[in-house]
């Protein structure tokens, strides 16, 4: 059955490629024969898979669903990455698959250091990755699996934070598709919106799909900066700040349940940690920067949804600022936005219920009999779950020290190595120091892109699900 449902995903990446084939014939550019040589590889393997699985089970088990959402991730990005590699323009397997890594993974690195060199239709399928990666390879799954007879349930369970998907529908696929409706009526607002301020459609589309995804890549070298546009930066603004928002959330809101999306928790933490650590960065800027009140806010802003949203994408180079201001954003790059959206980071809900959990430890050591339920929305967290966020974070705060040494190790300065690790891990794109937003990753060793690479899918997949294949109790039959 994994290998029927596999086979099936690498049909719809071939219909994928045929469609950036047809832009790239639009535009006569280059990378046609590259795009079309990738669809019949991905057609011939996607058929052969499907042969392979004929007459398989209907059914999925928990360990299974593990399986399709990392083995999905990998083969989408190993065949992606053909049209990069057949057309020349990023010669080398380890950037290859490092550039769709990072576009399917939404996180937004490049080894590109000359972006606007590559055909439309790259440039196009760059955008689509991210696009297809943001709300989740495994969303097509859910779609695919009716016809095989088997239920997604345990292919959203592996994909989905625990915290992430409220049952808004029995039957998950109905809501799969639904919040899919959400995310393609975003970006296909947000196309038109930046249309109207000035971008060409090809890059309407092309931004509109990193926005939406918070992947953050772009068609121009410079990023959003390219544009200076004061109306494009508060637009994007806005719709990177509802993509980091839990996509359940914004279902109940388009069908009228305003209380229960003003009144959630995740969401007030995010909105106030956005609009506290705006003010504080703008304020900076004033008084160190050359730039007014309107500008100091504006850059600020959008810096700030940026990176809390892992999207990446700049309008300055803030490793240019005082070092206060770039430290204080590293810390918004660890942060995240809400589960259930399409970001990285560590999420906001686990902050807050880590805020709880140490608020209610002070009272335990004066009141040891207490007893103190960690509530949030009014329902009360369960020993598990709060278990599974300590873990959680300690596994996230381990992983960043450990490839931080090891990259160090590869002759990578301090401030690289943990910015490049914090990015890769929290799926946001640009580093720090010499990695930061003005600079690709091109300039890192090879070594490094693999183990980058990894962390990018650690991070997309919530680390749990990936690391769950290295354990052997994971595959013993009982």
């Amino acid at each position: 059955m994994i290998y029927r449902i596999i086979g099936f995903l690498l049909l719809i990446e071939a219909a994928m490629l045929l469609c950036c084939s047809g832009v790239s014939l639009l535009y006569k550019g280059d990378d046609l024969l590259s795009f079309l040589y990738s669809s019949g590889i991905c057609v011939i393997v996607g058929f052969l898979l499907l042969a392979i699985g004929r007459g398989a089970e209907r059914y999925l088990g928990r360990r299974d669903g593990y399986v399709i959402v990392t083995v999905a991730w990998l083969v989408f990005s190993i065949f992606g990455m053909l049209p990069f590699y057949l057309s020349g323009y990023i010669p080398t397997v380890t950037d290859a698959f490092f550039e769709t890594m990072s576009g399917f993974s939404s996180t937004g690195a490049s080894i590109l250091d000359d972006i606007e060199r590559l055909p439309h239709g790259l440039l196009f399928w760059r955008s689509m990755t991210q696009w297809i990666g943001g709300l989740g390879i495994v969303f097509f799954t859910i779609a695919v699996l009716p016809i095989f007879g088997v239920s997604g349930l345990q292919v959203f369970a592996a994909e989905a934070s625990a915290m992430a998907h409220d049952k808004v529908h029995p039957r998950i696929g109905v809501t799969a598709k639904w919040i899919w409706g959400i995310y393609a009526g975003m970006t296909g607002t947000l196309i038109v919106l930046l249309a109207l301020g000035g971008m060409d459609i090809f890059d309407s589309i092309c931004h509109a799909f990193t926005t939406t995804g918070t992947g953050g890549f772009s068609t121009k070298q410079d990023s959003i900066a390219y544009f200076n546009s004061p109306y494009i930066e508060y637009v994007i603004a806005i719709f990177m700040f509802f993509s980091g928002t839990n996509f359940t959330l914004l279902l109940l809101l388009f069908t009228g349940r305003f209380k229960k999306f003003f009144g959630n928790a995740e969401l007030k933490w995010f909105f106030v940690s956005v609009v506290l650590i705006t003010i504080g960065i703008a304020i900076g800027l004033y008084l160190t920067a050359d730039m007014d009140a309107e500008e100091s806010f504006r850059k600020s802003l959008f810096q700030v949804v940026s990176l809390h949203t892992s999207t990446g994408f700049a309008t300055a180079d803030y490793m240019t600022w005082k070092p206060i201001l770039w430290g204080v954003l590293a810390v918004v790059m660890l942060m995240g936005a809400c589960a259930g959206s399409t970001t990285g980071g560590i999420k906001c809900i686990r902050l807050l219920i880590l805020a709880k959990i140490s608020r209610n430890e002070f009272t335990h050591i004066t009141h040891p009999n207490a007893v103190l339920p960690v509530r949030v929305n009014k329902q009360v967290i369960p020993p598990s779950l709060r278990s599974t966020i300590l873990a959680f974070t300690f596994l996230y705060a381990l992983i960043i020290i450990v490839s931080t040494l090891i990259m160090m190790g590869m002759d990578m300065g301090m401030i690289e190595a943990l910015g490049c690790s914090i990015s890769s891990l929290g799926n946001m794109g640009p580093g720090l120091g010499d990695l930061g937003p003005s600079h690709s990753w091109n300039s890192i060793p090879s070594a490094a892109k693999w183990l980058l690479s990894f962390l990018m899918l650690l991070g997309r997949l919530e680390i749990f699900t990936v690391l769950l294949l290295f354990t052997s109790n994971f595959w013993r039959k009982n």
